[in-house]
Parts: C-alpha cells; structure tokens; sequence
C-alpha cells in the first residue's frame, strides 16, 4: 500500500502497521483471497480489494502477500503490488 515498507518485522510493528491501514480505509466494497502456496515456512496468496480510501476514493488493489512462520506464529510480512 502506499506509505507502506514492502516488509515489515516483528509482531509490534505487524500489528501497528494494520491499524494504520485499516485508519485509512473508508469503506470495503469486495476481498477476494486465492488459495495459498505454502512452501516451507512460507505462506503466499494474491490478495484483491476493492476499497475507498479516505480522501483517495474508490480503487482496486492486487498484491502477492507472503507471510514467514516459525514456531506457528507470523514473524515476518512482504507485500508485492
């Protein structure tokens, strides 16, 4: 997402940076997931939303999103637009 690192570390700033991204969102209109490909400790799917963003208006958003997992927890997020 705009104003977004492409990779973000650490539970603290996972979280915080979801909270920034939800300040921003006015309305969702759609979210479609595909199915995931997991390698490893690797998770990755297509996300695709259609959202108004505050002050920006109405647009679609497709990203590849991979997580990094160990110990059954996400310890690390990429996001590739």
């Amino acid at each position: 997402s705009p104003g977004f690192e492409k990779e973000t570390k650490g539970q603290p700033a996972i979280i915080e940076k979801g909270h920034a991204f939800e300040a921003m969102v006015e309305a969702v209109h759609s979210i479609k997931i595909s199915e995931p490909l997991v390698a490893g400790n690797s998770i990755a799917f297509i996300l695709d939303m259609d959202v108004t963003m505050k002050g920006r208006g109405r647009s679609n958003m497709s990203e590849i999103c991979v997580y990094q997992v160990k110990n059954g927890k996400i310890i690390k997020e990429e996001f590739f637009m």
